[in-house]
């Protein structure tokens, strides 16, 4: 296995397990989309982005608006597992005086560079960064994750006409694209007809790739610091609660109630995962593959 795959499929695995621990003590939560976007959250924070988690705050860092803010416990997984607070904190998730709310919010979390859960609001509130950037002549990027669902907000069109028309070359989104909302597939509530034609028409730079090939996912965020004058986004075909052995498939998994052995069956499948991946990385430190 390519070793950079071999790591980021582990960190990937980590941050889903990670997800599943942090609802441990609540026993529901919004699980579907927290699952689904874990390996864009890998290859984001474990490689790609200019992060530095001993300086959340640093002016030189890459930006992240997870605009899709009710998935918060993907995005403070990933912050967890890459050092910017302690992994117990998790257990205080959406609890009374907690630093980690329901929805991100920048106030409270290390890491979290913008509030967000009002969808739509996240996608403009990127705009206006990237923006920010732009007149300041600043290298930071930002980088905007989205809910397929979300995507039928008008404001995000609006936004998309504003990144087109400014030229926002430092600016990639990530659609979710798991062609489920809270109450149901896209298509029997709202569909979003061919959304690469769309982004396409409105002047962006579009990738359509499968969203859980960690590999993939990097080099079509390599590729979009590569393109001048155009927005870029990345349209991430992925399963809502991929890897989850009690929700993938289930139709209802946007916001779930399930009981501890469930939580604990699940967090076991991912642990055979994870050693696999360690042993196998062992094994090719050491020449034996």
């Amino acid at each position: 296995m390519n070793p950079l795959k071999a790591e980021l499929d582990l960190l990937a695995a980590r941050i889903r397990r990670t997800v599943l621990y942090s609802f441990y003590h609540l026993g529901f939560g919004h699980l579907g989309g927290s699952l689904s976007i874990s390996d864009a959250l890998a290859v984001l924070y474990g490689g790609i982005m200019k992060i530095d988690p001993a300086a959340p705050a640093d002016e030189n860092r890459d930006f992240m608006v997870y605009s899709k803010g009710h998935s918060g416990p993907g995005l403070y997984a990933a912050l967890a597992v890459k050092g910017y607070f302690p992994m117990e904190l998790l257990e205080t998730m959406n609890m009374p005086g907690t630093t980690i709310p329901s929805h991100c919010n920048r106030l409270l979390t290390p890491g979290v560079d913008m509030t967000t859960g009002s969808l739509g609001q996240g996608v403009s509130l990127a705009m206006g960064m990237a923006a920010g950037c732009k007149v300041q002549n600043r290298d930071n990027r930002v980088y905007l994750i989205t809910g397929d669902g979300e995507c039928q907000e008008g404001q995000v069109w609006e936004a998309a006409m504003f990144a087109a028309q400014h030229k926002l070359d430092n600016l990639t989104m990530l659609v979710d694209y798991n062609k489920k909302q809270l109450d149901g597939y896209l298509d029997d509530i709202c569909s979003l007809g061919n959304l690469e034609d769309k982004f396409r028409a409105f002047g962006w730079n579009v990738f359509n790739i499968d969203g859980h090939d960690t590999m993939a996912i990097w080099r079509a965020l390599s590729d979009c610091r590569q393109v001048k004058e155009q927005p870029s986004v990345i349209l991430l075909n992925t399963i809502k609660a991929k890897d989850c052995s009690f929700a993938e498939g289930v139709l209802y998994n946007h916001h779930m109630t399930f009981t501890t052995e469930q939580l604990d069956d699940a967090m076991a499948v991912l642990d055979k995962k994870i050693n696999a991946l360690e042993i196998l990385m062992e094994k090719e430190a050491h020449g034996h593959v």
